[in-house]
């Protein structure tokens, strides 16, 4: 098997980044797509976004615009970027570096970087489920087209809900942000852009406790009265109530993560298993971003490269003559 110096695991900003800075300091990388769980194109789940304002460098462009162009700048350096999933990875006892196995082939590489990401937290109320992909969505640039002049619901309170309602709100006669807290918590330019909107109408301190319809999605029930019923006429309820972390592959080979299943890194993005890192929404940064992925990314990047530079390698999994500890 051919030798890599650093592998890393998710294609998105952040790992391309990473691939970036890595082919930058001259090391052989690779980088692979996915994890199983994430079924996102290159460029990760800022493609699904359809306004970026707060990246450094660019007052606005989509998320798809702007994954590119990191793509673009990895690809100028000597790196590889495989659309392979990983599955598993073994680091033997008597050897210091790793094998990561994939769908099709099998590598081995001298450290790891996980930028693995999250997906979305599902709905949990009753008939989430049954009406997935038929009024129940959790992506609006996605599926925001298929409920023009219909109306809709974002469930959720966070940032993220806010610009889903307001990308909605483009295409729906109606957009409810649903919440269970006494208030909303976006970016102050984010609320300003909600309170002008007249399409949309914030409905907080409420829980969605079911999901009703025949074949789609016509109405939710709430635990509370709003305007005297329980029940709100809706024909799409669209998930924004956070992620979860992608971290599976990691734990499995003893990276320790926290209650949340997030990576735990220290300022280097080092994990407590030395010769691998980790970036991005998996990890445990409590305030999650593009650019704070990144840069994540980045460190990581370089602190595998002075794992590289310090240390000796014996790979020995390609040596018939060597029998694995049982």
């Amino acid at each position: 098997m051919e030798m890599y110096d650093t592998m890393i695991i998710g294609a998105g900003v952040v790992g391309l980044a990473a691939g970036m800075y890595a082919g930058r300091l001259n090391l052989k990388t690779v980088v692979l797509g996915a994890t199983s769980g994430n079924e996102l194109p290159i460029g990760g789940v800022i493609t699904l976004t359809d306004t970026v304002e707060n990246y450094p460098g660019f007052k606005h462009l989509t998320g798809q615009e702007l994954a590119q162009k990191i793509e673009e700048h990895a690809r100028d350096y000597d790196i590889e970027i495989k659309e392979e999933k990983a599955t598993g990875i073994t680091k033997d006892k008597k050897a210091n570096c790793f094998v990561v196995k994939t769908e099709k082939s099998s590598y081995n590489t001298k450290t790891i970087i996980f930028a693995t990401g999250a997906k979305w937290k599902e709905l949990p109320m009753k008939g989430a489920d049954k009406f997935k992909s038929k009024g129940v969505h959790y992506c609006a640039l996605c599926d925001g087209a298929l409920f023009k002049d219909k109306a809709v619901a974002v469930v959720g309170g966070s940032d993220s809900a806010v610009k889903e309602a307001l990308l909605l709100a483009n295409y729906a006669k109606k957009v409810y942000i649903i919440y269970r807290g006494e208030k909303i918590r976006p970016e102050p330019v984010n609320g300003k852009l909600v309170e002008k909107n007249k399409k949309i109408e914030v409905v907080t301190s409420t829980n969605v406790i079911e999901i009703k319809g025949d074949k789609f999605v016509n109405k939710v029930v709430l635990d509370k009265e709003y305007n005297g019923k329980k029940e709100l006429e809706l024909n799409g309820v669209f998930g924004a109530i956070g992620h979860i972390p992608l971290s599976d592959l990691a734990v499995k080979i003893g990276v320790k993560v926290n209650k949340k299943n997030e990576i735990m890194i220290d300022r280097d993005s080092k994990t407590n298993i030395p010769g691998i890192f980790a970036a991005g929404d998996v990890v445990d940064s409590g305030f999650k971003q593009a650019i704070t992925g990144v840069g994540e990314g980045v460190v990581a990047a370089h602190s595998a490269y002075q794992y590289v530079k310090e240390n000796e390698f014996v790979c020995v999994f390609d040596d018939p003559s060597y029998e694995k500890d049982k």
